[in-house]
This record gives structure tokens, C-alpha cells and sequence, in this order.
């Protein structure tokens, strides 16, 4: 499925993609900007807008944090936030409308349709839409899908955009409403609907979209056909069941809602922050452990390898080189230390899924090894350094003086060769397993 649809979508070059993909977004972002202003009215929809502008930063921030182990470019991240909040919820918006509509005048009982849409339509089309983007990505930008934790940031980037969209709906209209009954802003209904849906709740979406995410990550280290294949499905079939339960909490009797959200939600979002906690310090130890066999090689210097593999050693690196090169040093420190990272876990990847899996294995690692090499001269000296003061090394004993000794002292021939530059030949054979 996925050879099908590279096949015939990839046919244009990555710039034109990227120009389709900001089109697209654009057109369909005014689109759901001046449909959610009709459903809210103007005064409803800049509260709404700024109220739900709040919930954005910290999720972010939180998932920007796991993805800092393994950085990738901003671009993507806003690309998929930009996708959940326009692209996504446009769908969204409209079939569960129309899913609605078709509902209730099949059954003639509209309270039934709306309580049928939430529970079994919107689930499913609104985690469909959002999956949409990691599937673009896993397609398009394959060699940048390296593991669960690039799934778990972009999915939680793109649903932290469409629970943006989704927030100035609900709470635009909440306020459109209170100010048509004249409610105090304590007793309002706005008051309440932020309360919900900003601070008990701003994780639902994110929890919801990340089971699709660690599926696509799944996928991408997945060796058979089926395994690719299935995995996603598996995450998205989870996604839409989590969604299901949450939508119908409130249809569970009067305190559905907090059984669901106690019972359910707040574990499963407990679980999911130990889960990001532990894959983001597993990749930093594949990262050590990858990046130490090209320093053994020369291509490294020691000391660039814990340094490499601490994210606060790379920002005080970062800050050291800011102090002596200005920005420029700094893109630089930062560009060596993602290329690194990607070398390490491409590495990992060969390793694990075999030489005739990662066919393009050399010509991506001679293209690595290169960058390494040009920015090499600026990073390294930092980010050794920044080793140093963030007592990443092992220590060692203090030496002892030599004993006295009595008449001319020879001086050992070396016993080692000079260090040397490594070909590519000594690194491309990825290890056993």
C-alpha cells in the first residue's frame, strides 16, 4: 500500500509537495477560520480564540521535550500542527455535520443522531483525519520516521492543532451563549467549558492521536509486510476506541464523566508520560552506544560522545559555541549534533532490521559522515568541553609520581599505529545484533 501511493504521489520534487501541502493548508484554514466565525459570531469567536490559544504552548513544549533527544526540523512540527487545525478539522467538521444530518433524518430523532455521531462517527473520522498527516510523513519523509518517538511527537503536535480549532468552536459558542442570557462570568458556561476542556482535559486529543503515532513508529522499525501494515491500523483502531469511550462518558449516567476521566483517562495519560520518559532516555543510550563505534574509529572525538547523547550538554555546547562564533557557531553546534543523531540511529535501524532492509544504508551514512566532517572543526572543541563541565566523563585515578630511578630512563616505543582518518569501509557492515 505504502510503494502504491509513493509510487504515484511522489512523483514531484519535495519543494512542490511542500508548496501543495502550504496551499492546501492555507485554503482550508481560511475555510474553517470564517465557518467556526459563523458558528460562533465574531465577539464569540476572538474570546474563543484566546482562550483556547492558552492550552497550546505547554503541549508543545512537552512534546517538543521528548523530540529534542533526536531533533528534527520545525517545518514538520508546524506542518503537522497546521494539517490537525485546518486540514483535520475542515473533515472533521463537515462529515460529522453531514453524518449527523443523515442520521437524524433517517431515524427522525435528532437527539439520538447526535449522541450516535459522537459516539461511533466523530471517533473515527476525526482520528482517520489526523492520521492523514503521519502518513503523509511516513511516505514522504521516510528516513526522518526513526521510532515511536517520532510518531508520539507528530501525532501529538497534530492533535494539539485540531483540539486548537475544536476549543474556539466550543468555547466561542459558550460564550456566544452566556452573553445572549446575560450569565456572570463565574456562573458562565464559558467558564465551565475552559475548565473542561483547557485544564481537567487538554491531553484527551494528544492521548488519542499518539496510539496512531506509536503505531506509525512501530511500523517504520517493523520488519515484514504485514507488520507495516497492521501496526498503524492497530494504533488507529486504538485511537478511535479511546476516543468512543471518552465522547460517550457522558452518556453513562450522572457521573460517567468522572468515572471515564479517573478511571480511564488520567491512568492511561499517566502511562503514556512514563512511556515518553523511557523512550526518550532509550534513544539517548542508542545514541552513546551507536555514535561510540565511530569514535573508536576516528571519526569522533571521545569526549563528543556523552556529550552527544545529553541534551543539556548539547544546549550548554550550544551556549559555548554562541559565546565565541555567534549564531552561526551555535546553527552549527546544533546541525552536527542532529546529523549525529540521525547517524546513530540509522545505524541502529540497519542493525536491527538487516542489510537488505536498509538498502540505502551507505550512501545515507557517506552523507552523515561528511556533514560531520565539514562542521567538525566547530562543534567538536564545545561540545567536548561542555563534556568537561557537565562531568560527563569517567574519572580517573590521580596519578602517582613516577619512583626514583637511577641512571638514563628509556622511553618505550609506541605500541599503537598513528590515529588515521577511517575509510567508509570500516563502518558500513552494520553489527550483529
Amino acid at each position: 500500500m505504502y510503494r502504491a501511493l509513493r509510487g504515484v504521489l511522489a512523483r514531484p520534487s519535495g519543494r512542490a509537495r511542500t508548496c501543495v501541502l502550504v496551499i492546501l493548508l492555507t485554503a482550508t484554514g481560511i475555510a474553517i477560520l470564517e465557518l467556526v466565525r459563523q458558528e460562533t459570531g465574531t465577539a464569540g469567536f476572538f474570546v474563543g480564540l484566546g482562550l483556547a490559544l492558552l492550552p497550546v504552548p505547554p503541549l508543545m513544549a512537552a512534546f517538543r521535550w521528548l523530540g529534542r533527544a533526536a531533533p528534527g526540523p520545525w517545518r514538520r512540527l508546524l506542518l503537522c500542527f497546521g494539517w490537525g487545525a485546518c486540514t483535520a478539522a475542515l473533515i472533521a467538521i463537515l462529515a460529522n455535520s453531514f453524518a449527523t444530518e443523515w442520521i437524524a433524518a433517517a431515524t427522525a430523532d435528532p437527539s439520538d443522531a447526535d449522541q450516535l455521531g459522537s459516539v461511533a462517527i466523530a471517533p473515527v473520522v476525526e482520528e482517520t483525519a489526523k492520521a492523514a498527516a503521519l502518513l503523509l510523513v511516513f511516505v514522504f519523509r521516510r528516513r526522518q520516521f526513526t521510532g515511536p518517538a517520532d510518531g508520539f511527537v507528530l501525532a501529538g503536535f497534530t492533535a494539539t492543532g485540531f483540539a486548537f480549532t475544536e476549543n474556539i468552536l466550543y468555547l466561542g459558542t459558550a460564550f456566544d451563549e452566556d452573553r445572549a442570557n446575560g450569565t456572570g462570568v463565574l456562573d458562565s458556561l464559558t467558564a465551565a467549558t475552559f475548565f473542561v476542556r483547557a485544564v481537567m482535559s487538554p491531553f484527551a486529543h494528544p492521548l488519542f492521536t499518539v496510539l496512531t503515532g506509536l503505531g506509525f513508529g512501530a511500523a517504520a522499525l517493523a520488519a515484514g509486510r504485514a507488520r507495516r501494515a497492521g501496526l498503524p491500523l492497530l494504533g488507529l483502531g486504538l485511537a478511535m476506541g479511546a476516543h468512543a469511550l471518552w465522547n460517550g462518558s457522558s452518556h453513562f449516567g450522572e457521573y460517567g464523566f468522572y468515572v471515564v476521566y479517573g478511571c480511564v483517562m488520567v491512568p492511561a495519560f499517566g502511562l503514556l508520560l512514563w512511556l515518553a520518559v523511557r523512550i526518550r532516555r532509550q534513544r539517548l543510550r542508542a545514541v552513546a552506544a551507536e555514535l561510540a563505534v565511530y569514535a573508536r574509529a576516528g571519526w569522533l572525538r571521545p569526549a563528543e560522545v556523552p556529550a552527544l547523547a545529553s541534551v543539556p550538554a548539547r544546549s550548554l555546547a550550544r551556549a559555548l559555541a554562541r559565546r565565541t562564533g555567534g549564531r552561526p557557531a551555535a546553527r552549527a553546534v546544533s546541525r552536527y549534533a542532529a546529523d549525529a543523531t540521525a547517524l546513530a540511529l540509522l545505524r541502529r535501524h540497519a542493525r536491527h532490521a538487516g542489510p537488505g532492509r536498509e538498502a540505502d544504508f551507505v550512501e545515507r551514512e557517506r552523507e552523515l559522515l561528511n556533514a560531520l566532517w565539514r562542521r567538525q572543526a566547530t562543534a567538536g572543541p564545545v561540545l567536548a568541553r561542555a563534556a568537561v563541565l557537565e562531568e560527563l566523563l569517567p574519572r580517573r585515578p590521580y596519578p602517582q609520581p613516577p619512583p626514583a630511578v637511577r641512571g638514563p630512563v628509556r622511553v618505550p616505543a609506541p605500541l599503537l599505529p598513528a590515529p588515521r582518518r577511517p575509510g567508509l569501509a570500516d563502518l558500513t557492515a552494520p553489527e550483529p545484533a
